[in-house]
């Protein structure tokens, strides 16, 4: 497969997984979204890097447009970067150990930097080290929530582009 179809697939890909969030969001699978998956498939499918950073976030952005915009929106959208720096480090290290890693090392990431944003943000948490404790503790049901929905996107996501590149005719 030439290209320029391999990126349109890619994009399609990252587009469809994003659009999961809205059909999450509604059914109240709160943190069961692609946003860890997104980010390290595209750091390790996009060749030019610039995109791996720019579809995932316009992909989001776009369905933050219809989910609504907050003030945590730039965290996770740092989060979402970070995520694919770890999916560009990945590219050359795919394997099932290595992806299945790499998404719980995104998990924990995710979890540790927006919660800490949540804590340093809320006036409801003491600004102190039980405080921060707290506002952890709190965000545990989240966290196992996280850690499912990024397990299920990174199998759609890397077994359907495994499966797309075993049915294609000339390598993508």
């Amino acid at each position: 497969m030439k290209q320029n179809n391999r990126i349109l697939i890619i994009v399609f890909m990252i587009i469809c997984a994003a659009a999961c969030r809205l059909i999450t969001n509604h059914l109240h699978l709160w943190n069961f979204t692609p946003i860890a998956a997104i980010g390290l498939f595209a750091g390790t499918t996009l060749k030019d890097k610039k995109f791996s950073f720019l579809v995932p976030l316009v992909a989001m952005f776009l369905t933050d447009l219809i989910l609504g915009l907050h003030s945590g929106l730039f965290i996770i959208y740092f989060c979402m970067a970070l995520i694919t720096f770890i999916g560009i480090w990945l590219e050359k290290r795919q394997s099932v150990l290595n992806i299945i890693s790499a998404s719980l090392l995104s998990s924990v990431l995710f979890y540790l930097i927006t919660n800490f944003f949540v804590w340093l943000n809320n006036p409801l948490h003491p600004q102190s080290l039980q405080g921060l404790i707290g506002c952890y503790t709190i965000a545990i049901p989240f966290f196992g929530n996280t850690v499912a929905g990024d397990l299920f996107f990174i199998g759609a996501l890397y077994g359907g582009f495994a499966y797309i590149k075993s049915k294609a005719p000339i390598s993508i």
